[in-house]
């Protein structure tokens, strides 16, 4: 298992010059999200445009991806992102991360472009470059399955870019299977941007345990009691749509950017109203949970229509942020953004934000080339259309937050922003957790640094108390100890993402889940490394601390980023059962004060010298001549 190499692949030259891991490298990072970490912070520079050859993409598989366990399928694509101008960093399951590692990689770093389309092919320990010309323009499952038939090989699993990222689309995502993405931060695009189509996999080599006997008597342990929790039993059943309920119940999903309740209407898009579509339900490489939606739409305009999904951040944007409140059109409109590699929510998130403009009569019909009105599936599938493929105004909204400047100036206050990240989740004034986790997210806006689901469970106070190492309230509108919540998600979270599990099933939405110990004996039973908890936590603080000095690379590392939209502050929850609910500003800044002293950084949120020192964070030197 630790034996598997890192290439440096160079585009322009075609050049790829592999590497053993460094075991010190596995010790302090581990794999996945926390490698790449470092590989960005020892080659990205301040001023590196993220579509220059010279931004690196990083793609890196967990440390125990590929081996059984809890959801142990997934990898990290990392670069500075054309969609925020800073730190991008995506995580993604299905089957391309284990066959990776089964051809005996763990990590590539891509850098350079090439003069004409190309794929990268791995096989075991090779890399050879592929001619992609034949299929550039083709979409992303077409893509997929031209190169299991150019190959003959109908094993090989692809991660690849459709139209948009072709097109550099600002928030292209990588995709691989049918809907799996590496989403939100463009790396889509930062693959377009070098003309590489796709990474295919197919490996033969043998995964060694480290301690076989034991690895399976705790997977056996460990699956077992996944399978028998409630929150196991609901993802399997539903997957991701059943948080669509709770969120509008506790009042945080909102529609119309943001603004307006839409009541027992809501309930059109509930989880359980996909029913009438669902072919039952399918799995990441090697999961016990199952919790992917497969679904046919049988009849009416989008018959025929077949494939996996939709989530719940498509359902939120692409259906009740727009009010479009039909689940075959949510489901079209999901499928259409992941054959061309674009981004659900981002997509769903723009659309809203132009009607709300159009609404407002900052845009009009001559800007837009038709109505734009809330509700309309029509103009909403016209306008995903006209982003994939750069046309008319779906050109300016394909720059994600820059369309900003080539709009009135009026209208960036209806775009909420943080760190220029589109905002990925709506309600934010509700849920405080919620909100503080996205504002201090690494990743600016998005809630898989760290989002504390269990928030929302009313758990009784001294169980949080002992659960979280200090007190914690059970009222989700509440701040007290949720700074103190979001900084142990986040170091769970580099955990596991660094491991390669997936987050849903470990502690997310449940405290019943992996946590610490989990982890701990998972690496010792399957990779032979003895990591006690209190060091598995100091890997986390370096992870996360790596991130931060990412940030301060791009001068976005400081207290004064750290905060929600201004309108949030300002404005309260205009309807629905949260009305009235807003931020407060100083005890925003009380739970920051305390965050930053978690993390052992100064007032500024900035990492100190010691706590660099103390962590052992410093760039590396590659050897590759760059």
């Amino acid at each position: 298992m630790l034996t598997r190499k890192i290439a440096f692949v160079d585009l322009t030259n075609k050049r790829v010059t592999k590497k053993e891991i460094p075991l010190e490298w596995r010790q302090k990072y581990l794999g996945a999200r926390g490698i790449n970490m470092l590989l960005l912070y020892s080659l990205i520079k301040p001023d590196t445009d993220p579509f220059s050859p010279d931004n690196p993409l990083i793609i890196g598989a967990g440390l125990l991806t590929g081996v059984p366990g809890f959801g142990s399928a997934r990898l990290n694509i990392t670069s500075r992102s054309p969609d925020n101008g800073n730190l991008g960093d995506s995580n993604i399951g299905g089957h391309f991360g284990p066959e990776m590692v089964y051809a005996g990689f763990h990590h590539l770093v891509i850098t350079g472009k090439s003069d004409k389309p190309v794929y990268l092919m791995i096989t075991d320990d090779n890399i050879q470059t592929k001619d992609a010309q034949g299929i550039w323009g083709k979409n992303t499952w077409d893509t997929q399955v031209a190169i299991r038939q150019e190959t003959g090989n109908p094993d090989i699993r692809a991660i690849v870019i459709g139209p948009a990222g072709e097109n550099l689309v600002r928030f292209a995502n990588v995709m691989t299977d049918v809907k799996d993405a590496a989403g939100r931060f463009g790396m889509g695009a930062v693959m377009g941007s070098k003309k590489l189509k796709a990474i295919a996999a197919h490996g033969t080599k043998d995964v060694t345990i480290a301690h076989p006997q034991a690895f399976l008597d705790y997977f056996k342990e460990q699956g077992d009691a996944l399978l028998a929790r409630k929150w196991t039993k609901a993802m399997k059943r539903f997957g991701t749509p059943l948080l669509v309920a709770p969120a509008d119940t506790g009042g945080w999903l909102l529609s119309h950017n943001d603004r307006v309740s839409l009541g027992e209407r809501m309930k059109n898009l509930y989880a359980e109203k996909f029913d009438e579509h669902s072919l039952g339900m399918a799995s990441c490489s090697g999961c016990l949970v199952h919790c992917r939606a497969r679904y046919l739409i049988k009849d009416g305009k989008f018959a025929g229509d077949r494939g996996q999904g939709p989530e719940y951040g498509a359902i939120g944007h692409l259906g009740i942020d727009t009010e479009v409140l039909d689940t075959a059109t949510v489901i079209h409109a999901s499928q259409v953004c992941n054959e061309a590699g674009l981004d659900v929510m981002e997509s769903g998130f723009l659309v809203g934000f132009a009607m709300e403009l159009y609404e407002r009569g900052i845009i009009t019909k001559k800007d837009v080339g038709r109505t734009l009105e809330w509700g309309d599936a029509d103009a909403m599938l016209s306008l995903i259309n006209d982003m994939i493929y750069r046309r008319g105004f779906g050109d300016i909204l394909a720059d994600g937050p820059y369309c900003l400047n080539r709009l009135p100036p009026e209208a960036a206050k209806y775009l909420t922003l943080i760190r220029n990240g589109v905002i990925s989740a709506v309600g934010g004034r509700v849920v405080k957790s919620f909100t503080f986790s996205q504002a201090v997210s690494t990743i600016g806006g998005h809630p898989h640094r760290s989002r504390p689901g269990t928030d929302v469970l009313r758990l009784p106070a001294d169980f949080l108390e002992k659960f979280y190492g200090g007190p914690v309230s059970p009222d989700y509108k509440s701040y007290e100890g949720k700074a103190r919540m979001v900084w142990w998600h986040e170091l769970l979270f580099a955990i596991c993402d660094a491991v390669g599990f997936c987050r849903f099933q470990t502690v997310f939405n449940t405290p019943n889940a992996p946590s610490w110990d989990e982890f701990s004996k998972f690496i010792y039973v399957a990779s032979g490394l003895n990591i006690p908890v209190a060091e598995l936590k100091e890997i986390a603080e370096r992870i996360y601390t790596t991130e931060r000095l990412i940030l301060g690379k791009f001068e976005l590392g400081t207290r004064e980023f750290d905060v929600a939209p201004e309108v949030w502050y300002n404005e309260p929850v205009p309807a629905g059962s949260a009305a009235g609910e807003m931020l407060d500003m100083k005890k925003w800044q009380e739970m920051l004060d305390e965050y930053y002293q978690l993390h052992s950084w100064d007032k500024n949120g900035v990492p100190t010298a010691q706590t660099i020192e103390r962590l052992q964070i410093k760039s590396v030197s590659l050897g590759i001549g760059g």
